[in-house]
C-alpha cells in the first residue's frame, strides 16, 4: 500500500492516457495520491480529478516561478478552496532561484502570504525549493511555519537543511533522484531521516526514477523509490510502504 504524496496528473503530459496511468498506479499498489496544483489551470484540473476518484486528494498553491502572476484575487481563491473536502494541503509554494521569471523579492512575498494563509486555514504546506535553501529556512522560521508543518518536497538539500526543517515540524520527501546511481548525497540523507518524518513521491511527470530516467514519470514508479529507500535502510518494502503511508495520512488528516 503506497502513498504518492506529490503527483502532477493535471499536467499536459497525461492528457491522452490519464485513465490508463491511474490504473497502472493501482496495479502497482498505489492506494493514494495528492494531485498538486500550482497555478489557475493546474488547480482546476486537480480538483476535477479528485472529485472523480475518491482515493485522490489535492493540494492547491502558487508556484514560485509564477509568483509574478499572483495577486490578492488568487489568494482569496486559495482560501475558498482550502475548505474543499478533498483539499489536504496548500502548495506547492516556496522559492526557485534557478528560473528567473519571477524576481526573488516577489517570490518571497508570495511565499510568505501562502504560509500566513495556511496558518489561518490550518492546513500543512508543500515546499518547492530550488537553489534557495537558506532563504526557505529563514522564511519558514520567521513566519512560524511549524504551526502547520508540511513537506519538503523532492528533497535535494543538505543534511543540515533537513535537520533544520525537521525541527520545524516538516516531513522530508524523496522522489526519483534518490534512485540515481550518482545520487550519493540523497541516499545518505534518506538513511538518516527519522522514520516518522519520511515520505515518498514521484513528482510525475518529472524526475523519473532509474531505470526510466529521462522518460515521462508516472505514479506507478513510486514503488521504485520505496524499494530504493527500503534497501538503503535495510528494511522490507512492505514496512517502508506501511510507515510512509501512515505518515502521509496523519499529516493530511486522512482517516
Amino acid at each position: 500500500m503506497l502513498f504518492d504524496t506529490h503527483v502532477h496528473l493535471n499536467a499536459d503530459q497525461f492528457k491522452d492516457d490519464i485513465v490508463t496511468v491511474i490504473e497502472r498506479a493501482k496495479d502497482a499498489g498505489v492506494h493514494n495520491m495528492v494531485v498538486v496544483g500550482f497555478d489557475e489551470i493546474t488547480i482546476n484540473r486537480a480538483l476535477e480529478l479528485v472529485e472523480k476518484y475518491d482515493w485522490l486528494y489535492a493540494a492547491v498553491g502558487w508556484h514560485p516561478v509564477d509568483a509574478i502572476d499572483f495577486n490578492e484575487q488568487y489568494l482569496n481563491w486559495l482560501e475558498q478552496l482550502s475548505s474543499h473536502p478533498k483539499v489536504v494541503a496548500l502548495g506547492e509554494m516556496g522559492l526557485d532561484y534557478y528560473w528567473d521569471k519571477s524576481p526573488k523579492d516577489v517570490q518571497k512575498e508570495v511565499f510568505r502570504k501562502q504560509i500566513q494563509l495556511a496558518k489561518k486555514v490550518k492546513l500543512p504546506i508543500i515546499i518547492h525549493n530550488r537553489e534557495a535553501s537558506e532563504d526557505i529556512v529563514t522564511i519558514l522560521k520567521e513566519e512560524n511555519a511549524q504551526e502547520v508543518g508540511g513537506i519538503m518536497h523532492c528533497f535535494s538539500g543538505s543534511l543540515e537543511t533537513a535537520k533544520q526543517c525537521l525541527q520545524m515540524n516538516f516531513h522530508i520527501s524523496f522522489g526519483g533522484p534518490v534512485t540515481f546511481k550518482n545520487a550519493k548525497k540523497p541516499k545518505e540523507i534518506a538513511k538518516q531521516i527519522p522514520l516518522d518524518k519520511l515520505l515518498i513521491e514521484t513528482d510525475c511527470p518529472y524526475l523519473a526514477p532509474h531505470p526510466y530516467r529521462g522518460k515521462r514519470n508516472e505514479p506507478a514508479y513510486v514503488k521504485l523509490v520505496a524499494e530504493q529507500i527500503a534497501e538503503l535502510r535495510e528494511m522490507s518494502v512492505e514496512e517502508l510502504a506501511k510507515i510512509t503511508t501512515a505518515n502521509a495520512k496523519k499529516l493530511f488528516g486522512i482517516s
